[in-house]
């Protein structure tokens, strides 16, 4: 067997991540997945912090490239935002709501989702790949302020008491690879567990059954988030 860095998602099926999930845990292999957002947003020092956030707004949004177009926008593009998400809120996702619109072929390339967890917290993600403008950011409202990130121009408003660092104009990419390299190395722990990927899978799954049937995601296509724990 071979240590695997995989490209995001972990899979297209929770069935195959679990697959993947129970060989590298069997072979005692490193697996760890390229969410490259996660060491951006590490950067700020906004994951060290342990105030979960009441809502939510997560927003992608860029130009037609044609790239990723062997799936849905969610899964090209919004998992980046629901592993952050998925960071902030360690809560169990309980309900899934969303739309999509297609116009480059039969798979979603305009999501609006909502995920509410059992917490209470509400997560509103709004991901295109057909939008005219680059934007790209994240709006967290805690009871003591609010921090707002604008991912492209790297800026942070912060009104809560606790101190962010700034973006860095870092390498995320070469992060990643770093960091599965000192896990093969060094047996460090990857940034990225293979089960925090899942548990992102399994969201983008439910929003992609939610905006299919056009509104409310089935019990059964969000049960499978609760159970990526």
């Amino acid at each position: 067997g071979a240590h695997v860095l995989v490209e995001k998602p972990i899979a297209t099926s929770i069935e195959e991540a679990d697959a993947l999930i129970a060989l590298a845990a069997s072979t005692n292999l490193v697996l760890t997945v390229g969410h490259q957002e996660r060491f951006v947003f590490a950067g700020t020092g906004l994951l060290d912090h342990k105030e979960v956030p009441l809502d939510l707004t997560c927003w992608r949004m860029g130009p037609w490239s044609g790239r990723g177009a062997d799936v849905s926008v969610v899964l090209d593009l919004m998992i980046h935002d629901l592993d952050l998400v998925h960071q902030l809120v360690p809560g169990e996702v309980f309900d899934v709501e969303a739309r999509s619109r297609a116009i480059h072929g039969r798979l979603a390339d305009e999501v609006s989702a909502s995920v509410t967890f059992t917490n209470g917290t509400v997560a509103h993600l709004e991901t295109s790949r057909i939008s005219d403008a680059r934007r790209r950011g994240m709006r967290a409202e805690y009871v003591d302020g609010v921090i707002e990130i604008d991912f492209v121009t790297r800026k942070i408003r912060n009104t809560t008491p606790r101190p962010l660092k700034a973006l860095e104009q870092g390498d995320p990419l070469g992060d990643s690879v770093m960091s599965f390299v000192r896990a093969v190395r060094d047996g460090a722990t990857a940034l990225v567990r293979p089960e925090e990927a899942r548990r992102a899978l399994a969201t983008a799954l439910a929003i992609d059954d939610a905006a299919e049937r056009n509104g409310n995601s089935t019990r059964a296509a969000y049960a499978a988030v609760a159970a990526a724990r």
